[in-house]
């Protein structure tokens, strides 16, 4: 079922076929899924198809867009249980693929999964954003970042802006409040150097509803004093 399931949608969404090491990849990846789900609390998902469509085709949707993360550098924020950046590498083995989260043991999970997979290029950082979004070897160092589902926009813009070089994008996956929180970002944008240059709305196959994807160019550098001490962006967005 994962397997049928995975193929068809990819099929759908990018008119072109799995190769036969991709899909061993996808498959071996939601088996240890699964596996560690059982030890540990990875994803509320555990149905097969439900994780074809909803974690692995999802987290491929960035890649709907041409010229998007063809190479570089990506830092996938809270990355949890990979997403999306294990499936990202996948399909790109180019990229140059950062995995943060502040969860050990959920990092030990990936480091499993990256070893299965034999996954290069690939590395895992235990932390919070705000920490290493002031660290020197890592502000302002990458082409892409990435997220889904860690915060409301206002506070996901103090978290990975501040990682993105200048003329890099920070790509986030949004569910159907996508414009109230657009709103709310306007000054989140102003400050950190950051601009919305599309809004897409996503289909995912075989399910009726899918989300937005929101591509934010960095067009100037994020001042110093961002991102703020742990905790603050959550308490108070800017």
């Amino acid at each position: 079922m994962f397997n049928k399931t995975l193929e068809e949608g990819h099929r759908k969404m990018f008119q072109k076929e799995l190769s036969k090491e991709e899909l061993e990849k996808f498959q071996t990846f939601q088996e240890e899924l699964l596996y560690w789900n059982e030890r540990m609390n990875l994803t509320a998902i555990t149905d097969e198809r439900e994780i074809a469509i909803k974690h692995m085709l999802d987290s491929l949707s960035p890649l709907k867009e041409e010229g998007v993360m063809e190479k570089g550098k990506v830092i996938d924020i809270g990355t949890g249980a990979g997403f999306p950046g294990i499936p990202l590498k996948i399909m790109r083995p180019s990229l140059e693929m950062t995995l943060l989260d502040s969860l050990q043991k959920r990092l030990n999970f990936l480091k499993g999964v990256i070893e299965k997979l034999g996954l290069e290029n690939i590395t895992t950082l235990h932390g919070r954003a705000e920490d290493y979004g002031r660290a020197p070897e890592h502000r302002e160092t990458y082409d892409y970042a990435v997220s889904r589902a860690v915060a409301r926009l206002p506070v996901l813009l103090e978290y990975a802006l501040p990682f993105v070089k200048v003329g890099g994008f920070f790509i986030c996956q949004k569910g159907p409040g996508v414009m109230e929180e657009l709103e709310a970002s306007t000054k989140a944008l102003e400050v950190l150097g950051g601009e919305v240059v599309r809004i897409e709305e996503v289909a995912l196959p075989f399910v009726e509803r899918g989300h937005h994807m929101i591509m934010i160019k960095k067009t100037a550098e994020t001042p110093k004093k961002y991102p703020r001490q742990a905790g603050k962006p959550g308490k108070s967005p800017l």
